[in-house]
């Protein structure tokens, strides 16, 4: 994958997280590709967890299966376009 795709896949990421779980006051460019998603970062929580599962698998068709696997595919955008990208 090109490097403008994977630009272009943790920008539409980061919009769909935005409008997902209706972070309001954020924008595309408030969100670094390597931020944490939880605690410091974006402050998300186990139920966002699963709406971002959802995401992934309606968006992209790509499931997340082991909850240890989770934990390393949410860690940040970045993590997820990687995880994206490598399992379509």
């Amino acid at each position: 994958m090109s490097t403008d795709s994977i630009t272009t896949l943790r920008q539409d990421l980061k919009a769909q997280i935005i409008s997902h779980l209706n972070l309001e006051g954020r924008t595309v460019e408030s969100i670094a590709d390597d931020m944490p998603l939880f605690d410091e970062g974006l402050g998300l929580d186990s139920i966002d967890v699963l709406e971002l599962i959802v995401l992934m698998d309606k968006h992209y068709g790509v499931r997340i299966a082991d909850p240890k696997q989770g934990r390393e595919v949410f860690q940040s955008v970045a993590t997820m376009a990687d995880h994206i990208q490598a399992n379509r």
